[in-house]
């Protein structure tokens, strides 16, 4: 990741009572000396019916609440000010709200985007909303999803690498994952927890044999992996640290390991792939991250490109339908 230079809050509600993402934006741009951005998109479906009955113009309509929004966020900033923080402000008409974030993020040369975790509204209760994964999935810089609303106070970073690089991982993608964090916890005065999940043993039973037969333990896996984690931190100048290797599967590993350490933040690496992996390893990065009890900073290879188009799509419009006969 890049030295902060510009950061990227997506406030959803402008005038929500609370904002812990703006909070803790506010918190790494005043630490870092980065600019803050404040940005909302307007992506409700507008009814041009209904504009028509109130003999308003969609252009009026846009105006109204595009200002309407950039006076509540400039509430918001001033208040940020006065903190030595520099603040802009942002409003636009464009949807799907992800998609315009991504966009707004490659116009401005965001560093790293700062939203809220939506609520999940997907049968499985631990699936990411649509908003949160497209944003993930498309945004050109890391990510940072506040899902706690208590600020940072020295805050514990958690860092998952994997030092054997496989799945085609990239060990530039560690390196990235390594150097986010040491910025963040040098920063904020942190504490930096460096982790790897090992496979569980494998076991197979055998037709004829009374119980499972163990191929192989984890014994030795697990040394050689606390050997490669402390050859991939040496590689790096980072700030005090401990590293960890446990044994187990990542979706269950991963948030145990992050409540065991009280951490504040986990750091954790996305790939960009096709079909259905096209982003994270494996089938398990939903749950692994709604299973996560603190913050998430999601990092990609440096040489990630979104595929969202560059240009805005403006208001959302709806006509019903005239009756039939009418």
């Amino acid at each position: 990741m890049k030295p902060l230079k510009r950061i990227l809050v997506a406030v959803k509600d402008p005038s929500a009572r609370t904002m812990p993402a703006v909070r803790k934006a506010a918190q790494l741009a005043r630490a870092s000396g980065a600019t803050l951005e404040l940005f909302h998109a307007l992506s409700e479906t507008v009814l041009v019916d209904a504009l028509e009955a109130r003999r308003q113009s969609l252009r009026e309509y846009e105006v109204q609440r595009r200002d309407a929004a950039l006076k509540r966020l400039e509430t918001v900033a001033r208040r940020l000010r006065k903190h030595g923080i520099e603040v802009a402000t942002g409003a636009e008409w464009d949807y799907p709200a992800a998609e315009a974030l991504v966009r707004h993020a490659l116009r401005t040369g965001a560093d790293l985007i700062v939203a809220e975790r939506h609520a999940s509204r997907h049968v499985a209760g631990w699936m990411l909303a649509y908003t949160d994964w497209e944003l993930l999935r498309e945004a050109p810089c890391p990510v940072l999803l506040v899902k706690q609303a208590r600020p940072w106070h020295r805050p514990v970073v958690m860092t998952a690498v994997d030092p054997f690089h496989t799945h085609a991982k990239p060990s530039r993608l560690d390196h990235a994952l390594l150097q986010a964090s040491a910025r963040i916890v040098t920063d904020l005065r942190g504490k930096l927890r460096i982790v790897h999940c090992v496979p569980p043993a494998v076991m197979v039973g055998a037709a004829l044999a009374p119980a499972p037969v163990v191929f192989d333990t984890n014994a030795a896996t697990i040394s050689r992996a606390r050997k490669a984690l402390a050859a991939e931190a040496a590689r790096l100048p980072l700030p005090s640290h401990q590293l960890k290797v446990v044994e187990g599967s990542a979706r269950e590993a991963i948030p145990q390991l992050a409540k065991s350490l009280g951490a504040d933040l986990v750091v954790m690496g996305a790939l960009s792939r096709s079909g259905l992996k096209r982003l994270f390893i494996g089938n398990t990065a939903e749950a692994v991250l709604d299973a996560l009890p603190c913050d998430v900073l999601i990092v990609k290879p440096g040489k990630f490109e979104t595929k969202v188009e560059r240009r805005s799509r403006g208001a959302q419009l709806i006509a019903l339908p005239t009756a039939m006969g009418a």
